[in-house]
């Protein structure tokens, strides 16, 4: 066990053992491994089409990574809150990190497990590309509205879907849509297996169910191993990574949580969580954690909601502020798209700017259910973009929002 020393604490680092370490070798070389990973010939589409089809130059997951990564929404993961929102400090993790670190995080398990690398990198980086501004308080107050006024909810995953395959009909594959709606890194399980799926139809099914009970977001599986993968990895990136963040926000000690089986500091985490990840699931069709990982992970994950997201005096100023400026944007949305009223930004700013994509569309976006269009607008929206949004539409009101400086 390798050792290192930080804040006066020895960090360690734990090993594949010998006997795996050798196999994994040894299979490897000799090919002889057995093969859980998704072909990409199995790859599904609404639309087979030529321009879409695996080659030489491009496989069909690859296909799928340039697709998200060239989305006209991608480059908004810039600046969407991941945890901490009024904050301007660089150092302090945006939404376009975090999916680079599961993707990372994600193709080193399994790689190692002889999986698929582009369909993992693709559920990756396209994960949360239907997150709300300010996080999961953003996520919580559009639900609460959408369904007041419509009944449907709203699930920041479900609606990645959307972006990925109606605001914007990209093609994606069923694997990849599949592996993004069932990411779900709030639910720890200590086994992940996958579950087939065989069709659009049949998840497009299960899609709709989730807009009529949130509930069915959590029953969601991944139907690739590749999924299941990305959804631990969604995890682990952000534990240890949300504590680095704690430290710099609001000077948490590293000392202030339980030592436990996987460490405390990022590093220790990230290692030890995929260490034991690959010692359980190598040459399996599900991934795993063993006892002591798995309840040091639910431990630490707990830890994590008691002294970061359910922080009160952050709660409340979110519920003071973007929740009251949420509702009010809403509402004076919806009015504009009812009244027609063209000169209002969800027209120049959203509905041109989807349109302007110019993808093959079945129906014109604009005539789209208008809450579902004021939604996607408001999902769409960086924090930035929010708060400059709100002071546009309002300029009388005493709602703003403070972030504290890299001097405060």
């Amino acid at each position: 066990m390798k050792e290192s020393s930080a804040f006066n604490r020895k960090l360690h680092y734990e090993e594949l053992s010998p006997e795996l370490n050798e196999r994994i070798i040894k299979e490897k070389a000799e090919q002889s491994f057995v093969d859980f990973s998704t072909r990409d010939s199995e790859a599904i589409r609404r639309r087979p089409r030529k321009s879409d089809m695996a080659n030489v130059l491009r496989s069909a997951y690859i296909r799928d990574i340039d697709k998200i990564l060239h989305c006209p929404y991608y480059n908004r993961y810039s600046d969407k809150t991941q945890v901490f929102s009024f904050y301007k400090n660089d150092d302090i993790t945006r939404r376009a990190l975090h999916v680079q670190l599961v993707s990372r995080i994600a193709r080193t398990i399994g790689k190692c497990l002889n999986l698929n690398l582009d369909l993992i990198e693709a559920i990756a980086l396209g994960h949360d590309i239907g997150h709300t501004p300010f996080g999961h308080a953003g996520e919580k107050y559009l639900d609460q509205i959408y369904s007041a006024h419509t009944g449907r909810r709203f699930s920041h995953n479900i609606h990645s879907v959307r972006v990925l395959d109606k605001i914007y009909p990209l093609n994606i594959s069923l694997q990849t849509l599949s592996g993004i709606a069932s990411h779900d890194g709030e639910l720890e399980l200590s086994q992940y297996e996958p579950r087939a799926l065989k069709s659009f139809e049949e998840f497009d099914k299960l899609i709709e169910g989730c807009y009529l009970d949130k509930s069915n977001v959590r029953r969601l599986v991944p139907s690739t191993l590749e999924g299941c993968v990305m959804r631990i990895s969604d995890i682990i990136a952000y534990l240890g990574k949300d504590r680095q963040d704690a430290q710099r926000a609001r000077d948490i000690s590293p000392d202030s949580y339980s030592p436990t089986a996987i460490g405390t500091e990022n590093a220790e985490i990230i290692n030890n969580l995929v260490v034991n990840i690959v010692e359980n699931s190598y040459g399996k069709g599900y991934i795993q954690l063993d006892e002591k990982h798995f309840e040091a992970l639910r431990v630490s994950k707990e830890e994590n909601y008691a002294r970061i997201y359910l922080c009160p005096q952050n709660q409340e100023l979110l519920d003071k502020t973007v929740k009251v400026m949420m509702g009010e944007m809403y509402e004076r949305l919806l009015s504009d798209l009812e009244s027609n009223n063209t000169s209002s930004p969800i027209f120049t700013h959203h509905i041109k700017y989807v349109t302007g994509a110019h993808y093959e569309r079945s129906t014109p976006y604009e005539n789209e259910e208008k809450n579902q269009i004021v939604v996607d607008y408001i999902a769409s929206m960086t924090d930035d973009y929010f708060v400059d949004l709100y002071a546009y539409l309002f300029p009388e009101s005493d709602l703003h929002i403070e972030y504290k400086s890299y001097f405060d």
